[in-house]
């Protein structure tokens, strides 16, 4: 089972998006909210190098990017191989 983590907020839709597209997917992921927890915005921002919008999308170690990046992975048909090397 792949290793996947999302830094969201509560009132963003591309975070929804992106929870659903996994969840469409069967995948389980760790969701850290940054508007609750100040330290996750900036474990956030470090491991994003400087991302400062949500969601930011990990995969194991690899920064994804926001729902965007992840949809166009998906369209691709890259999303499904990454989920799987994880």
């Amino acid at each position: 089972m792949p290793n996947v983590e999302i830094y969201t907020s509560p009132l963003c839709g591309y975070c929804h998006a992106a929870k659903r597209l996994l969840t469409d997917k069967g995948i389980a992921y760790t969701e850290y909210d940054v508007s609750r927890a100040p330290e996750k915005r900036q474990e956030m921002l470090g491991r994003s190098s400087g991302r400062h919008t949500v969601p930011q999308i990990f995969i194991g170690e690899r920064h994804v990017g926001g729902y965007d990046d992840m949809a166009a992975l998906d369209r691709d048909g890259k999303l499904d191989p990454l989920l799987q090397e994880a």
